[in-house]
């Protein structure tokens, strides 16, 4: 049902890998439902968030960063940022000051050449450069299109972030809660779980580690006590990713799960006993039977 005056819409956050999309969304969301991390290409599907007031109901697609892909797994990842343009009412296009403007930005215009719906620039990460620098900015970024409004804001600290949901209000029509008013995700706890999980091994591990590793959660169960039993396997190609994974007498994999644990317990509100597993299945990104067990499809 549809309130009178009340709006409600789709939105995409789309950009290169690292630019910020996630710590938009988690901040205009209040809490964390997509990974962070200062490795590209860290999230893999669409994470859909949900932001509501009394007035309007934005749901938020945040995208893989749009990259050459280099296997299945990144062909998987382009597909899912680029069909989420078109299916919502807005697009965010983000972009990180900080940095020149490049080829993959100006591939990402291209491609919003066909999309119909407004599309925002919001340049990110404004604290990074003096305010000086913004103006010659906002006038290159300008010459590129006929952009819907130019939004500078800082996602890690908040800067302007407000008045970007005040601008987007304005382009979505009236519309149904699509969620209710308490909902920040539509994903299933086990998702965001075993995001937490990828989360920590992306921030503890280095080189070819991160893009390697799929978490998936094979059990989670909640006893009278309140406590939540979860049980997780992390997938890795090789087995030398396995040693590393684990550390040396399983201190990096008991340091993942203290951490992972510390931010699910935030996000269920619960105690949590989390056991932790490290599993060998080669070339897994480049198997489509895996793919579509690990939750990854094209549509």
């Amino acid at each position: 049902m549809t309130t009178k005056g009340f709006k409600s819409g789709f939105v995409a956050i789309v950009g290169r890998p690292n630019v910020g999309k996630s710590t938009l969304m988690n901040h205009v969301i209040g809490q964390k439902i997509a990974i962070m991390s200062d490795k590209p290409q860290t999230t893999r599907n669409k994470i859909h968030g949900v932001y509501t007031t009394d007035d309007v109901q934005i749901v938020f697609l945040d995208t893989p960063g749009i990259h050459k892909p280099n296997s299945k797994l990144g062909n998987y990842m382009m597909k899912a940022a680029e069909s989420a343009l078109d299916e919502v009412d807005a697009v965010l296009f983000l972009t990180d000051v900080s940095e020149e403007l490049g080829g993959g930005d100006r591939y990402i215009i291209e491609r919003l050449k066909s999309v119909k719906t407004p599309v925002f620039l919001v340049l990110n990460k404004i604290d990074k450069i003096t305010p000086d620098a913004m103006l010659p900015i906002i006038d290159k970024w300008r010459k590129l299109r006929d952009w819907t409004e130019i939004v500078p804001v800082s996602a890690l600290q908040g800067n302007n972030v407000t008045a970007l949901l005040e601008q987007l209000s304005k382009y979505l029509g009236e519309g149904p809660m699509y969620y209710p008013a308490d909902q920040v995700t539509d994903h299933p706890e086990q998702f965001v779980c075993a995001e937490l999980i990828r989360e920590k091994i992306l921030q503890m591990t280095r080189e070819e580690i991160p893009h390697s590793i799929a978490v998936e959660i094979e059990s989670m169960s909640k006893e009278e006590n309140g406590l939540v039993n979860i049980g997780a396997v992390i997938y890795v190609e090789r087995d030398s990713q396995k040693g590393i994974i684990i550390g040396k007498s399983g201190s990096l994999l008991k340091e993942i799960g203290k951490q992972a644990r510390a931010d699910m317990e935030r996000l269920l509100g619960s105690k949590i006993f989390l056991e932790l597993w490290v599993k060998v299945n080669k070339d897994w990104r480049n198997r489509e039977s895996v793919l579509k067990s690990l939750g990854f499809r094209h549509d």
